[in-house]
C-alpha cells in the first residue's frame, strides 16, 4: 500500500468536516515521504493547513468552482483526453476492467477516470505500475498545475508532487497544446451547466449506495478503501 498516494487521493477529494479532521494525518503520511522535494513538500503543508482551518463552506465552493464548474480544470482525466468523442465511452469501459481485474471495484459515484478514484487504485499496485500510469498522464498533471498556479490555488501542489511521482517529463508538444485552450469562466453557470448536461455518462455503481467515513479509510491504509465524495 503506498500511503502517499491514498493521501493524494484524499487531499484532492471533496472537502468534508471528516476529511478536515484527517488533516494532520495526511499532513503526516506527506511529509514523512523522501520521495517529494522540499519545495513540494511546503506547498503541500500549506495546503493541508489551509483544508484544516478553513471554513467548510467556503471549501467546499472553491473545489466546486475550480474542478466541477472549468472544463479545462476537471479531475476527470478523459475529459482531456477524449473529450466527448466516442473513444471516451471505450476508455471507461477498459479502465473499470482494469479496476476489476485488480480487485478494486471503486464504490463511489464518481467516474473511474476520477483522479482520486485513480489515485486510490494506484495506491494499491506497485510503485512502477502507478508511476507509469502516471507518467502517461504527465502532461495533463503539469497542464493543470500550471493553471491552478495561475489561480493562485493551493491545489497546484498536490499535481505538483504527482507530477514528480511520475518521474519522466511531460510531452512538450501534448502540454503545449492543453495550454494553448482557452479556460473556462466558472462563474457563466449557464453555459457550462448546458456542456456538462451533454455530457452526463452513469459508470460506476450506486450513488445512493453510501461511502465509509474518511477517519476509516486512513485507518485501513493497508487495504483499498472507497473515497467520500458529497454532492
Amino acid at each position: 500500500m503506498d500511503r502517499t498516494f491514498k493521501a493524494l487521493s484524499l487531499l484532492l477529494s471533496y472537502p468534508t468536516a471528516e476529511l478536515q479532521d484527517a488533516m494532520p494525518e495526511i499532513a503526516a503520511v506527506l511529509g514523512a515521504d523522501p520521495r517529494l522535494p522540499a519545495e513540494t513538500l511546503a506547498g503541500l503543508q500549506d495546503l493541508t493547513g489551509d483544508l484544516a482551518r478553513g471554513d467548510l463552506y467556503d471549501l467546499q465552493e472553491r473545489y466546486v468552482m475550480l474542478f466541477d464548474r472549468s472544463r479545462t480544470l476537471s479531475l476527470n482525466l478523459f475529459e482531456h483526453v477524449h473529450g466527448e468523442s466516442r473513444e471516451r465511452g471505450g476508455a471507461m469501459v477498459s479502465l473499470i476492467e482494469t479496476y476489476r481485474e485488480a480487485g478494486f471495484e471503486p464504490a463511489t459515484s464518481e467516474l473511474p477516470d476520477h483522479l482520486p478514484v485513480l489515485l486510490e487504485f494506484l495506491s494499491t499496485r506497485p510503485f512502477v505500475e502507478a508511476q507509469e500510469t502516471l507518467a502517461d498522464a504527465a502532461h495533463i498533471l503539469d497542464a493543470l498545475a500550471n493553471r491552478l498556479q495561475r489561480r493562485d490555488s493551493g491545489y497546484a501542489a498536490a499535481f505538483a508532487a504527482l507530477s514528480g511521482l511520475a518521474g519522466a517529463p511531460a510531452d512538450a508538444e501534448a502540454l503545449a497544446g492543453m495550454l494553448a485552450e482557452p479556460e473556462d469562466d466558472p462563474t457563466d453557470l449557464a453555459a457550462l451547466d448546458a456542456v456538462w448536461e451533454e455530457t452526463e455518462v452513469t459508470f460506476g455503481p450506486d450513488p445512493n449506495a453510501g461511502c465509509p467515513q474518511v477517519r476509516d479509510m486512513l485507518a485501513l491504509m493497508d487495504k483499498p478503501a472507497p473515497l467520500h465524495r458529497s454532492a
